[in-house]
C-alpha cells in the first residue's frame, strides 16, 4: 500500500523568497526539501569544469548527486547562472533532471512526511497533481535588494543595480522560453511577498496549508 504524502510545489521569480519559504514550510511539516534550480548549477557548474560535458556524464551526476551539495556558495554566481540557463534549454538534460525530481517528490526519504520542491516549472510539470500548489512572487525591486544583500553577505562585489539588471533579463528568459516557461497555473495560490516580512509570509502559507490538512 503506498503511503499518502503532503506534497508541496512552488513555482516562483528569481529571488521571491520561495527557498526560503520552502525551507520554513520543510521543517514546520517535517518535509523533504528539494531546491530543483540548484540541480541545473550544479549541471551547469559541471559544463564550465568540463571542455565538453556528455549525457553520461549528467547521467551519472545525477544518479549519485549528494543533495548537501546544493547548499555550495560555488552555485551562486553569475557564470554558473548563465551556465546553468544554457543547460536548462537541452531537452535531453532536462528529461534526466526532470525525472529525478519527479521521483523524488513523489518518493521522498522514508523519514519525511512528504516533499517541498520549488522552482520554475513545478506546479506546471514536475509536480502537477500535489497535494499544494503556490506562485510566491514580488516585485522586480524588492527581489533586487534581496539578492543584492545575498551576495553582500558572501562578499561578491556585484551593485544593486547590475543586480537588478540580471534579475529583469533572467525574468524574461524564464518567462519566455520554449520549454516549461515560468507562469502562475490556475490552480496555484498566489503568494506576494513584497510587502511582507519571511514570518508574515509563512504565517499566510501555513494558514492555507493548515486549513486544508486539519479536514
Amino acid at each position: 500500500m503506498k503511503r499518502k504524502i503532503i506534497t508541496v510545489a512552488i513555482d516562483s521569480p528569481a529571488a521571491a523568497g520561495a527557498g526560503t519559504q520552502a525551507k520554513l514550510i520543510a521543517k514546520e511539516y517535517n518535509l523533504a526539501y528539494l531546491d530543483t534550480g540548484k540541480i541545473y548549477r550544479i549541471i551547469g557548474e559541471l559544463k564550465l569544469k568540463k571542455n565538453k560535458l556528455k549525457y553520461n556524464d549528467i547521467k551519472k551526476k545525477i544518479k549519485n548527486i549528494n543533495l548537501r551539495e546544493l547548499d555550495n556558495n560555488s552555485l551562486i554566481n553569475d557564470k554558473v547562472a548563465s551556465a546553468a540557463a544554457e543547460v536548462a534549454k537541452d531537452i535531453k538534460i532536462r528529461k534526466i533532471i526532470k525525472n529525478f525530481q519527479i521521483t523524488y517528490g513523489n518518493n521522498p526519504p522514508k523519514k519525511y512526511s512528504g516533499s517541498v520542491l520549488d522552482g520554475r516549472d513545478i506546479t506546471s510539470v514536475i509536480m502537477k497533481n500535489a497535494m499544494f500548489k503556490f506562485y510566491i512572487t514580488a516585485n522586480v525591486e524588492t527581489r533586487a535588494r534581496r539578492r543584492y544583500l545575498e551576495y553582500k553577505k558572501l562578499k561578491k562585489k556585484i551593485s544593486y543595480y547590475e543586480v537588478l539588471k540580471g534579475l529583469k533579463i533572467r525574468d524574461y528568459a524564464d518567462k519566455n522560453r520554449k520549454i516549461s516557461p515560468l507562469k502562475k497555473t490556475k490552480d496555484s495560490i498566489l503568494i506576494n511577498t513584497s510587502k511582507l516580512s519571511k514570518k508574515a509570509s509563512f504565517l499566510k502559507i501555513k494558514t492555507i496549508m493548515d486549513k486544508i490538512l486539519k479536514k
